[in-house]
């Protein structure tokens, strides 16, 4: 009888643990904004435009405070989310051309790739800027391998560049979407044909001037970055983008509602150029850059619908993120900066996208996972690169020796369990070519600019000369105003050695 009962006893703790281990394998919805600055949603003190449901995220979660994406540009960003390891030690990982290779190959270890092998479906939709095809980069024509489907997604349906960049075409899986074979797809760096609109020769044409860089396949009246002809029946209308990708996220998380999902929703919402919907233009008085906040704010409402329509808020951690800060004007003449007014789309903090201050890499990072996140303000240092170990280590997965090597497990601190401790350092970069990296610890932070130069580009894009290292106390000097490294050089040189032992090592994570 005796042992009867402590086998039935035992029996009921092995599935109470079962049951608790799957309670806390949740859904995960990543939602990636593009070039969305601290300032710029209204839960982190925006007053010109209105976000609501990012608020609601807010307010039913963990909204950070100092929650930083690892690269002040978007590819590199979006590599380190996914690979979990700092796109510095990467050749080839800047700002992707339009006809780039895959920039990480199916051998890496992913955050997809992690969370598939223990059990999840996965699937991103939306912006990918990380290269597709071979080393001679995407055959348009044919089966775009490698791709997402080789490092660990089931699905893709995908923007393959980013849209100031040719083509303006769907690539879903590996193919693109309605391409007609009498009509190929060509992409290239020079001009097709010396009668080829561009927007130089065709500028008066067009619907949305650019300001620089930004002239040469002119589609929907808009120049791009690059060249392409063709596969007109593939091409999309910008203002459809915002639209396509909720439609497309719908649509999959429904038919793997039943399975625990992984979906990183990759907006390119703010990003240039900024084409909202007609029903979102006029939203804000801050021009088109205001109303892509407001589509963004509507997608993530879409999405919040979603999950609650299919019971599955509950079971669903959503965290919200951007792959960098902002910038106004990126190229195009959409009146960002004339209509700017008192906004502060950085909040407080100096620098932008491009840069290595705050304020190119503190963004808006929001978690919320109902009925296991306590609602609340959290200061623990967060960012996207620890995704990969975190959702593994949510997910029950160990991590492959050797990878994700700059990733830590923040699951705790994502969670807003007591006790739990965030990142104790962080490395920042700006696109990788120019050298520039910022460390922050604890308060301390140092700027090393390896150019001599600083770009503040929270408004345009300008070089300005700057000292080689900087030293920052955030806690007194949040916004980087005041250089303190002749004041304290013991700590300068602290954080001197400690970034050059990190970017040396080849990895972080013990």
């Amino acid at each position: 009888m005796r042992r009867s009962l402590v086998w039935l006893v035992g029996c009921l703790c092995l599935a109470a643990s079962l049951v608790s281990q799957a309670a806390e394998k949740p859904n995960i919805v990543v939602i990636m904004a593009d070039d969305l600055g601290y300032g710029d949603v209204s839960c982190y003190g925006a007053t010109a435009v209105k976000t609501p449901h990012i608020d609601q995220l807010a307010k039913e979660g963990l909204r950070f405070t100092s929650g930083y994406c690892s690269a002040s540009t978007c590819t590199p960003t979006r590599y380190s989310f996914l690979t979990g390891n700092y796109a510095f030690r990467k050749q080839g990982t800047g700002i992707a051309p339009p006809n780039a290779p895959a920039i990480i190959q199916p051998e890496t270890t992913t955050v997809a790739a992690l969370l598939k092998q223990a059990g999840y479906r996965t699937a991103v939709i939306g912006k990918w800027h990380l290269g597709l095809g071979g080393p001679d980069g995407p055959d348009w024509n044919g089966d775009l391998k490698p791709g997402p489907r080789e490092i660990g997604f089931d699905f893709c349906h995908l923007l393959p560049t980013t849209n100031d960049r040719v083509p303006q075409v769907y690539v879903q899986n590996h193919r693109v979407l309605n391409l007609d074979p009498q009509d190929p797809l060509w992409v290239g760096r020079k001009k097709p044909s010396p009668d080829h609109p561009t927007g130089i020769t065709h500028r008066k044409t067009l619907k949305m001037d650019w300001s620089h860089g930004h002239n040469a396949t002119i589609h929907n009246g808009i120049s791009r970055i690059g060249f392409y002809t063709g596969g007109k029946a593939a091409r999309f209308r910008d203002e459809d983008l915002a639209d396509e990708w909720v439609k497309q996220s719908v649509q999959w998380i429904e038919q793997n509602k039943d399975e625990p999902f992984f979906l990183f929703f990759s907006s390119h919402d703010l990003h240039v150029p900024r084409i909202p919907h007609e029903r979102f233009q006029g939203a804000t008085s801050l021009g088109f850059r205001g109303d892509s906040i407001v589509q963004l704010d509507w997608c993530v409402g879409e999405l919040l619908k979603t999950l609650d329509r299919l019971n599955l808020t509950d079971n669903t951690l959503v965290i919200f993120c951007s792959d960098n800060g902002p910038v106004l004007d990126d190229g195009y003449k959409d009146k960002a900066i004339t209509l700017n007014g008192d906004h502060r789309p950085a909040g407080h903090f100096k620098g932008g996208k491009y840069s290595v201050y705050e304020g190119g890499t503190r963004t808006p990072f929001i978690t919320r996972w109902k009925g296991r996140i306590e609602p609340g303000v959290s200061e623990k240092l967060v960012c996207t690169i620890d995704m990969a170990a975190s959702l593994a280590a949510l997910a029950g997965a160990d991590l492959p020796p050797g990878s994700c090597v700059d990733s830590f497990d923040v699951s705790g601190a994502l969670l807003g369990t007591a006790g739990a401790a965030g990142r104790d350092h962080l490395v920042q970069q700006d696109n990788g070519r120019r050298g520039n990296y910022g460390l922050r610890v604890g308060d301390w932070k140092l700027a090393r600019h390896d150019a001599k130069q600083a770009r503040n580009v929270e408004l345009r894009l300008v070089n300005t000369p700057t000292s080689r290292l900087q030293l920052f106390n955030l806690k007194d000097d949040p916004g980087e105003q005041r250089n303190v490294i002749k004041d304290h050089p013991d700590i300068a040189k602290r954080l001197t050695d400690q970034l050059a032992a990190i970017i040396k090592a080849g990895r972080s994570r013990p």
